[in-house]
């Protein structure tokens, strides 16, 4: 593996712990190593790329999906998360945000770097349960596909898959060409309709009733183990 021009980053509140974690890496991989705080960006060099490792216990909602955005415009990015709970978190974060590997709060510091290489090798690394997981959550939405939408609008169906995208209000009043209170108000009436209270509430209520899946679901096959 050519680690000249690879770059690993791990976005998380930086500590002691996150420097010796990435001298490990380091030694064990020969990659340039760096920590940064969930706000910042890292300048990408030209003819580089960069396997970014996501802290699920520090990166907000809003962090992931800028992240997020670089990795769509970006092929030199390569997004993972790092130090998740379980399966039913990487669900979440699966929500809108294309995540290549998954790395486990008990994984070993030898399987992660097993991990990392795989990744910048062109490959998934995701386990075997989670695999599982996702081809269950795929069959579902085969079925749930075919059922009725709760009586939402045309409007609101339009929205709920903008919010599923991670769109703000300002976005979503972009592209549909509506005023920001529009915007509030659909979602007033659609949060009423579905029965949440939040975002991240109605993504959920979409990923599991409007047949839309985790972007990684359809690559599951390249498991880790």
């Amino acid at each position: 593996m050519n680690t000249e021009h690879t770059d690993i980053v791990l976005v998380t509140d930086c500590n002691s712990q996150s420097v010796l974690f990435l001298d490990y890496i380091h030694q064990k991989t020969g990659c340039r190593v760096s920590a940064l705080s969930p706000q910042d960006r890292f300048p990408v060099p030209e003819g580089s790329r960069v396997l970014v490792l996501l802290d699920g216990d520090h990166v907000q909602e809003k962090d992931l999906l800028a992240w997020n955005t670089r990795a769509e415009e970006s092929d030199a990015i390569i997004l993972s998360a790092f130090n998740v709970r379980d399966n039913k978190q990487v669900m979440e974060l699966l929500i809108g945000i294309h995540l290549r590997g998954v790395f486990y709060r008990q994984d070993s510091l030898e399987l992660i770097c097993k991990g990392i290489i795989k990744l910048l090798g062109g490959e998934l690394w995701i386990s075997r349960p989670l695999s599982a997981m996702l081809i269950d959550f795929y069959r579902r939405q085969q079925v749930n596909t075919y059922r009725p939408v709760c009586g939402l609008t045309r409007r609101e169906l339009e929205i709920v898959t903008l919010l599923v995208s991670g769109a703000s209000n300002t976005e979503i009043a972009e592209k549909l060409f509506v005023s920001e209170h529009t915007v509030k108000s659909h979602l007033y009436n659609l949060f009423r309709k579905i029965n949440v209270h939040n975002r991240i509430q109605a993504t959920n209520w979409a990923r599991q009733n409007l047949g839309t899946i985790p972007v990684m679901a359809s690559r599951y096959a390249n498991g880790r183990r």
